[in-house]
């Protein structure tokens, strides 16, 4: 699926592609204006990749078109996005890039806000309900439908830009919205009078998975390279699990957001996945990871949303071989 940055409103830094011939251990990445990446930053700041021989060279672009385009292209080597967003139309099984890492999940940075008569999510029967198309509240707010034996054509949806969440939770026509932080507590606070709560929650969740997707071509002939580029990312998590305010200090800046602006996203919203919750996640060549199941209940929520047109296995589309040979 296609989302939007979540701080797309905040900060607007799309970076271009070009495609200069560049030596074996350059990296090309592309990725959505999101503090869930920025371990990558970090990574490079510190010297992580350079102490390994490698060059990173990250850029943002929120439209998951022109992604994927750089992508079959070659322009780039990295594309970092949501399981869903890796699923969505056009890709097939040709489409190049396979997942080999996990960077961060989702854990309160994706919701559906209801108003305080809504207890549950069968309570939204037949009523109007605000998403945008495309983004993980709405798989989140489809798979607990599911589990009550509903679909989103029971619900009267409402396609909203998610920017507009507040100006859109204070009609009191709409019984819910999908959106994500910043706007999923700002429009609670800011319309009072509708008691507003959190009726699904990331948090709750785990489907929504932020993964390291790679060029399957230069994988194969570089497979160090893509060790090297793990081990940095991993080594820059641990940094933020041990001196999160460094960590954060070196974020900050790339993002064009204060210190304290970027603690509140990480603190509200999302984890970063450790080297051993992604080996959990991704598994080994002989035991798939707990991310083959999450593939698999995803892929199926994007076929029936019309967010992805083919079937896709999540054995075809993880490669776990880079990822095994990361050392703590």
């Amino acid at each position: 699926m296609f989302r939007m940055s979540r701080i797309a409103a905040v900060v607007c830094l799309l970076g271009t592609v070009s495609a200069p011939v560049l030596a074996a251990d350059t990296i090309r990445v592309l990725s959505p204006t999101w503090p869930g990446f920025a371990p990558v930053f970090v990574a490079s700041d510190k010297g992580y990749f350079k102490e390994l021989g490698l060059t990173v060279d990250m850029k943002f672009e929120d439209d998951r078109a022109n992604v994927m385009a750089a992508m079959a292209r070659g322009d780039i080597d990295v594309d970092m996005r949501t399981v869903g967003e890796h699923q969505g139309r056009p890709r097939d099984e040709s489409t190049p890039g396979i997942i080999i890492g996990t960077i961060d999940k989702s854990v309160g940075g994706d919701g559906v806000i209801a108003d305080g008569s809504i207890g549950s999510v069968a309570d939204l029967r037949g009523k109007k309900i605000a998403v945008e198309p495309n983004i993980p509240a709405r798989l989140l707010l489809q798979l607990a439908l599911k589990k009550q034996g509903m679909t989103l054509d029971d619900l009267s949806i409402l396609e909203i830009a998610t920017a507009d969440t507040a100006a859109v939770f204070a009609d009191t026509s709409v019984a819910a919205v999908g959106t994500y932080q910043p706007f999923l507590s700002q429009a609670i606070t800011i319309s009072p009078a509708r008691k507003g709560k959190v009726l699904l929650s990331s948090v709750d969740s785990e489907i929504i998975i932020d993964v390291i997707t790679a060029r399957q071509d230069d994988l194969k002939k570089n497979p160090k390279k893509y060790q090297n580029f793990l081990t940095g990312i991993y080594k820059a998590v641990e940094l933020f699990k041990t001196n999160p305010a460094e960590f954060i200090k070196l974020a900050a800046p790339h993002y064009n957001l204060s210190e304290d602006e970027v603690k509140e996203i990480i603190d509200t919203s999302l984890a970063y996945t450790t080297l051993a919750e992604a080996k959990d996640l991704i598994g080994t060549d002989g035991k798939p990871g707990r991310l083959y199941g999450i593939f698999d209940t995803v892929m199926q929520l994007n076929l029936e949303n019309g967010a992805a047109d083919t079937k896709l296995t999540a054995a075809s589309q993880i490669d776990a071989s880079a990822l095994s040979q990361v050392s703590p």
